[in-house]
């Protein structure tokens, strides 16, 4: 919790020294409408998620079971933890920062800078630095990713719809198929073999990099672009 509100402090500094704003310029408000964005987005992302899981359940011919050992309060401490990092990361990856970008460098390149720093700080948070094949297929997927949420936040001028994004999947894959740090969770895997070869690489593809081309798609074609609206209100 210190750290979020260490990050909201410095997201609330840097955009009042450089641009002149508060915290609402990350776009928290009308807040009926972010809240509209931030279940959509959930939404979207846990779905993909959770076909994504049992893809590679097929692949590994395993299978998903309850957990016996769950509880409603084990389930909303995970959630907790989800919801504090995911805040954390979209303060610091698609916040003030990302905002500052835009104004100064246009969405294209502040989009793409975004995308390569969420990549490069996956290589710490996953552990694999130094490990280069690790590093390549990390950066692949959570910098596709994090572009995908960084086009979000351009299109619409918010951090809302990012963060359901983010959410979504984190929740889905962390707690609800336990594949995060906190240990096994709502479902567990039973049975199957490890992936190798082309079944390794299709639940690669598959979690990397069709994911995160769904979501441009339809980031693409679904999200209203609040930068033209504005404009032609004007």
């Amino acid at each position: 919790m210190i750290g979020i509100l260490v990050a909201l402090a410095i997201s609330w500094l840097l955009l009042f020294l450089i641009e002149k704003k508060n915290i609402l310029a990350l776009g928290f408000l009308p807040i009926l409408k972010r809240l509209k964005q931030l279940t959509f987005g959930f939404i979207i992302t846990a779905i993909l998620c959770v076909i994504v899981q049992y893809f590679e359940s097929y692949l590994k011919s395993s299978a998903w079971v309850l957990n016996e050992n769950i509880s409603g309060a084990i389930v909303f401490q995970s959630f907790l933890w989800d919801v504090k990092s995911v805040v954390t990361e979209e303060l610091i990856f698609r916040g003030a920062l990302l905002y500052i970008l835009i104004q100064k460098l246009g969405s294209r390149k502040a989009i793409l800078i975004s995308a390569i720093g969420f990549g490069i700080y996956h290589w710490f948070s996953f552990g694999v630095l130094g490990n280069i094949i690790a590093m390549i297929f990390v950066f692949t997927g959570t910098g596709l990713m994090g572009y995908a949420w960084a086009w979000a936040f351009s299109k619409t001028k918010s951090i809302m719809l990012p963060f359901g994004l983010h959410l979504g999947w984190n929740f889905v894959h962390n707690s609800i198929f336990s594949k995060g740090p906190l240990g096994e969770l709502v479902m567990v895997s039973r049975g199957g073999t490890e992936l190798v070869d082309w079944s390794w690489i299709l639940n690669f593809v598959s979690s990397s990099i069709v994911v995160p081309i769904l979501l441009l798609i339809w980031i693409r074609y679904f999200v209203t672009d609040e930068t033209e609206r504005t404009t032609a209100m004007k």
